[in-house]
Order: C-alpha cells, then sequence, then structure tokens
C-alpha cells in the first residue's frame, strides 16, 4: 500500500535516547516513591508527575512534530523543565536526610553514566554490536538494576540522578538542534507555502514542455487553471469537442478547439 510522504517526519520517539532514558527515569521515581516517600506526602505525587511530564511530553512532541514546530520545541522545553524539577526533588531528598550526593566526577557516578559504553565493550559479538536504544524497556531496566533496585535509597536517588543529567544533556542537544533547523527552515507553515510554489512551478514548466512539443493544453481564459478536453452532449455543437476549465462548475470557462 502506497503511503504519503508526510512534509516533516513525525513520532519515532520510543527508539530515541532521550525518550528511553526518561522511562528509565519515570520507572525508578514511581518505585522509588512507592518504597521511600510517605503515601500521604504531596512530594510523591509531584515527584510521580514530574517523571510522567518528562516522559509524556517528548512523545507528544514528536507527534506534534508534523505540523508544528514551534508545538514540537515547546513540549521538549516542557519535559525538560520537569526533569530538572524532578533533579531538585532527589537533590532535595537526599540532603533532607543528610545523605551523601554522588560528586559528579565518582567513581559511583562514572559507573551508571558510562554503562552505555560498558555495554556495548562487553558484548561477545564485536561483528553486531547494539546499544541501548536496541534493547526492550525490560532488558534496559535490568542492566540498571543493580542501582535502581538497590535496598539503600542514597543509592537508588543517586543513580536516577545520574539518568536525570544523562536525559536533560540529550534533550538539551534536541532542542539546540530544533531551534537551528526551525531558523534555518522555518516552522511547518513556511515549509508548506514553499512546498506549494515549487508545486505551482513544477506544474508550469510542465504547461510549458507540453505546449513547447505542439500537444499544448491551454490555460483558463478566465481563471488561468488548465483545461480539460470535453465532448458536447446536447445543442447544435452536439459530438464536438471543446475546451472546458477544469475547475467547472465554479468556473465556466471555454475555448474551442
Amino acid at each position: 500500500m502506497n503511503r504519503t510522504k508526510k512534509l516533516r517526519p513525525s513520532g519515532g520517539y520510543r527508539k530515541t535516547a532521550g525518550f528511553q532514558t526518561a522511562t528509565l527515569i519515570y520507572d525508578a521515581t514511581y518505585w522509588f516513591c512507592e518504597k521511600f516517600i510517605d503515601s500521604r506526602s504531596r512530594t510523591l505525587d509531584q515527584m510521580i508527575q514530574a517523571a510522567r511530564s518528562g516522559r509524556q511530553n517528548i512523545a507528544e512532541g514528536s507527534r506534534a512534530a508534523a505540523t508544528s514546530s514551534q508545538t514540537e520545541l515547546r513540549l521538549i522545553n516542557v519535559a525538560r523543565a520537569s526533569l530538572e524539577e524532578l533533579l531538585l526533588d532527589f537533590e532535595d531528598y537526599l540532603r533532607h536526610r543528610h545523605l551523601m550526593q554522588w560528586p559528579p566526577s565518582g567513581e559511583e557516578a562514572h559507573t551508571v553514566r558510562d554503562l552505555p559504553k560498558r555495554f556495548r565493550s562487553d558484548q561477545s559479538d564485536q561483528s553486531d554490536l547494539t546499544d541501548l536504544t536496541d534493547l526492550t524497556d525490560q532488558e534496559r531496566w535490568e542492566l540498571y538494576a543493580p542501582w535502581l533496585e538497590h535496598e539503600s535509597p542514597e543509592v537508588r536517588a543517586n543513580a536516577i540522578i545520574c539518568l536525570i543529567h544523562q536525559a536533560n544533556y540529550l534533550l538539551d542537544r534536541q532542542i539546540a538542534a530544533l531551534e537551528a533547523a526551525f531558523v534555518e527552515g522555518g516552522g511547518y507553515s513556511e515549509q508548506l507555502a514553499a512546498a506549494r510554489l515549487v508545486e505551482r512551478a513544477r506544474k508550469r514548466e510542465d504547461l510549458q514542455r507540453e505546449s513547447e512539443s505542439g500537444d499544448s493544453i491551454p490555460p483558463c481564459p478566465q481563471c488561468g487553471k488548465p483545461m480539460v478536453l470535453r465532448t458536447a452532449r446536447a445543442g447544435i455543437n452536439d459530438g464536438k469537442q471543446f475546451w472546458g476549465c477544469s475547475g467547472y462548475p465554479g468556473c465556466r470557462g471555454v475555448v474551442k478547439v
């Protein structure tokens, strides 16, 4: 089945590292709150909703890309802001309980942050290397399970903080690329107008070639649209051919053959 080509691509977010990392963050936050946050606390709902917003807005922004680059940019920025809010919540959790936050340059943070690189280097079949984006959500979770399922809230919170930093880095790159593309190519409406101009130019070139080949299709003298060869079915011209406007019945322009 032939499918019409879209002017701008959309979707495909499930295979992106940003969305997959946001999914890890959402799942890890949900189970962290379930185990370590008082169910009566407003913080529980706020953290889960922030994690969910990060993930859902990436998906929604990807789908909006087909018709509005501005909407896509806005939603990706919302996702980025939601994850930043969640980052502060986890940092607050550690600080308020006098738990240690891993330094960015520390061994523990490096171990979690470099897991994608280590996963590739540890694969036995070097001829068919994959990365984390090729795994299922469950397979990806199992790689991080030693930290995200740890009995210590300190380890879990720090591992999630590492993942949030990774997701924010990926989203910052995506936002920068979207902004550059918008400046260079314009938004959806501008691209649609440009595509329409290209199509009009193509039609004019087709008419010109047909005219030069001696098989000319005249334009309508009233509206300028291409004419269509028709045959009269009644009256004194019954059976005779004539050029009728392709915009009929909106336009009734006629040219004799």
